[in-house]
């Protein structure tokens, strides 16, 4: 049983950005996108606030956001990162697993990091995350490092949108197409 402690607003900001950022594309009919909420049971409730300070989780959960862009299944998972390394055990094989699935149903599965530090996002298609999970499970790095991301999915918050992650998506689109006619 996986236990929860409230540690302030570790995520809450990054996940307020999507959640507007959703917002405004379903209200432009550009994608419908709905936050997956986590199943679980309080242990603790602090009365005075009458918020939530222990619980545990239900189940696993797989992944933050699901839902669909212009007819294409898509889902992601948002990540914050604080320093130039992401470890992979941010990432849980469970989830993985989820997004292998969902990949093989047509839909597509990614990332979206935010390095705090900085304050960049970068669009981690599932190729390239299966990559880095592939090198540590085979007994490589059990992290991959800023550097070794590719410029062009890096993007900053612009555009009258909170987190354009649509616009990286179009490029995974462009290049999953482009590496299908090479075929």
């Amino acid at each position: 049983m996986a236990t929860w402690n409230s540690r302030g607003l570790r995520g809450s900001e990054l996940e307020n950005y999507i959640n507007q950022t959703n917002l405004l594309y379903q209200e432009k009919q550009l994608a419908l996108i709905q936050k997956i909420p986590t199943p679980i049971t309080p242990i603790e409730i602090d009365q005075a606030s009458r918020h939530i300070t222990l619980a545990y989780f239900e189940k696993k959960s797989t992944v933050d956001y699901i839902g669909a862009v212009q007819g294409i299944p898509v889902c992601f998972d948002a990540k914050e990162c604080d320093k130039d390394t992401f470890p992979m055990q941010n990432i849980h094989e469970h989830q993985m697993q989820f997004m292998e699935d969902f990949e093989n149903q047509q839909g597509i599965a990614f990332f979206l990091i935010y390095y705090s530090h900085r304050q960049q996002f970068y669009y981690l298609r599932f190729e390239e995350a299966v990559t880095f999970w592939n090198r540590a499970k085979s007994g490589g790095r059990k992290s991959f490092r800023f550097e070794e991301l590719t410029p062009e999915f890096l993007f900053d918050s612009t555009g009258g949108y909170f987190i354009p992650y649509l616009d990286l998506l179009q490029k995974d689109l462009e290049l999953r197409n482009s590496l299908t006619s090479e075929s």
